[in-house]
C-alpha cells in the first residue's frame, strides 16, 4: 500500500474538530472531568473497532486503555498520554475550553500539555483503519489520568498489565525526538542562626543573609557521577520558595531583630545514571562549605514528597535504538529534514510517564510529540502544522514497527 497515499487519507479538518472536542472536556487533574474524558475517549476507540476499556485507578478514577489488535507476527507499539490538566489561569484573551481553531493555531487550556499528542495518536489509527490497513503487531492506546500527581495512571496502567514492544510517549517536545529526561526530586533547606537586636547585628547569624549566599550555588549546581556531557546537560537545581524570619514559625512581626531561621524549598533533576541520594550528598557538600562561611549558622536538608505523588523516574533510550531510528526517519519522511533529537532543553529537565516504562518494565521508548513552545501558558495554543504532521509520523511509526499483514 502506497504509504504518501496513506497520509494523503488525513482527514485535517476532522482531526482539528476532534482535537476541539477533547479540549472542550474541562479535565482538571483529579476532578470528574477527567473520568468524563476518559469515558469519551473509550466510546470514540470503540466507535472506530478497537477494543477498549476503562481501567481503575487509585481514587476513583480511571484511565482509558484501547487495543488494536493485528493478526500476529508484528511488534507491538504503545501511545501513551495524559487527560489530565493544570488549571486555566489569568490572561486568557480566548475561551480555554471553546477549542477555537484560527488560521496558524489550535487553543486551550491542556491542548499543548497534552491533548494534541492524545489526539494524534487517534487520528493517526482512525486514519489507518478508515483506509483498511491491517497489521501484524498490536497497537494499543493509553489514556491515562495522574500524570500531575507523578503518574498514578501509568503505574495502574502498568500493574494491570499494560505493555508492548516499543512505546511513543506524546507529551509536547515540538516533534523534537527526546531521548533522555531528568528525574525530579523536591527538597527542603532550614539554615539555623542566632538572633540579635540590629544594633548588635554583627554578634549575630543572619539567617537570611546566609541563604542569600546559598541560593545562587544551589541554582548553579550540577551533579557528580554524570555517565557523559550529555547526562550532565540535564541535571539543575531550581529554589522555588525561600522565607526568612524569627523561629522556625517565622514571626515576622518583629523585624528590628536579625533573622534567625530561614527554610528554602527546590526541586533537583538528575539524569540516568545519577541518583538521589548522590544529589543530595552533592548539595549536603554546599551547605557544609556554608556553615564554613557562616561559623555558628546550622543547615539541614531533606526530600519531601506530597500525600498522593509518586516520584517521576529518568528516563533514557540509545540513539540508534529501533524506535528512535524509526521515527527519526518517519519525521525525515514527513518534513524532509533531519529531526532533532537527544537530552534536548527544555524537555530534558521535564518528567513524563516514559520514565515509569522504562523503569517498570524496561521498554524502549522515545518521547516525542506536538506543543511545547506555548505549553502551560495564558492562550496556549499549538500550531496546527505540527499537530497535523505530528498524525503522519505516528502513522509512519505504526507502520514500520507493527508491519502491514
Amino acid at each position: 500500500m502506497d504509504r504518501a497515499a496513506l497520509l494523503a487519507r488525513l482527514d485535517e479538518k476532522a482531526a482539528l474538530d476532534f482535537l476541539s472536542a477533547m479540549v472542550r472536556h474541562k479535565s482538571y487533574s483529579e476532578t470528574e472531568g477527567e473520568r468524563v474524558l476518559a469515558a469519551f475517549m473509550a466510546d470514540k476507540m470503540r466507535e472506530i473497532g478497537i477494543e477498549a476499556e476503562l481501567q481503575p485507578v487509585v481514587g476513583e478514577r480511571v484511565n482509558a486503555i484501547g487495543r488494536w489488535k493485528g493478526t500476529g507476527g508484528g511488534k507491538s507499539l504503545l501511545f501513551n498520554g495524559h487527560l489530565d490538566t493544570n488549571p486555566a489561569t489569568e490572561g486568557w484573551t480566548v475561551d480555554p475550553w471553546g477549542g477555537l481553531v484560527d488560521k496558524e493555531f489550535i487553543y486551550g487550556i491542556g491542548v499543548s500539555n497534552m491533548k494534541a499528542g492524545d489526539a494524534a495518536y487517534f487520528c493517526a489509527v482512525k486514519t489507518l483503519i478508515d483506509a483498511g490497513v491491517k497489521l501484524k503487531g498490536d497497537v494499543v492506546l493509553t489514556y491515562v489520568v495522574g500524570e500531575l500527581q507523578g503518574g498514578v495512571g501509568t503505574v495502574a496502567a502498568i500493574r494491570n498489565g499494560v505493555k508492548a514492544d516499543y512505546f511513543i510517549n506524546s507529551e509536547p517536545s515540538d516533534l523534537q525526538a527526546i531521548t533522555m529526561h531528568a528525574c525530579a526530586f523536591t527538597f527542603v533547606i532550614e539554615l539555623t542562626g542566632n538572633t540579635r537586636h540590629l544594633s548588635k547585628r554583627e554578634q549575630a547569624v543572619d539567617a537570611i543573609v546566609a541563604a542569600c549566599d546559598l541560593i545562587p550555588r544551589l541554582n548553579a549546581m550540577t551533579f557528580s557521577g554524570a555517565k557523559s556531557d550529555e547526562h550532565r546537560s540535564i541535571n539543575r537545581v531550581h529554589v522555588g520558595v525561600v522565607r526568612g524570619a524569627l523561629g522556625k514559625e517565622l514571626h515576622e512581626w518583629r523585624a528590628p531583630q536579625v533573622a534567625d531561621f530561614a527554610r528554602i524549598k527546590g526541586s533537583g533533576r538528575y539524569a540516568p545514571g545519577q541518583t538521589e541520594a548522590g544529589a543530595i550528598a552533592d548539595m549536603r557538600r554546599e551547605l557544609d562549605a556554608l556553615e564554613a562561611r557562616f561559623p555558628g549558622l546550622k543547615a539541614t536538608i531533606r526530600t519531601e514528597k506530597e500525600e498522593g505523588h509518586r516520584s517521576m523516574p529518568a528516563f533514557e533510550v540509545a540513539r540508534d535504538a529501533r524506535i528512535v531510528k524509526t521515527i527519526n526517519a518517519a519525521y525525515q519522511e514527513v518534513r524532509g529534514e533531519a529531526q532533532p533529537t537527544g537530552a534536548i532543553a527544555p524537555p530534558g529537565f521535564f518528567g513524563t510517564d516514559a520514565g515509569h516504562f522504562y523503569a517498570e518494565l524496561g521498554m524502549e521508548g522515545i518521547v516525542c510529540g506536538p506543543g511545547g513552545r506555548y505549553n502551560t501558558m495564558p492562550d496556549e495554543r499549538v500550531e496546527i502544522v505540527d499537530y497535523l504532521a505530528m498524525i503522519r509520523i505516528y502513522m509512519l511509526c505504526i507502520l514500520d514497527i507493527c508491519e502491514i499483514a
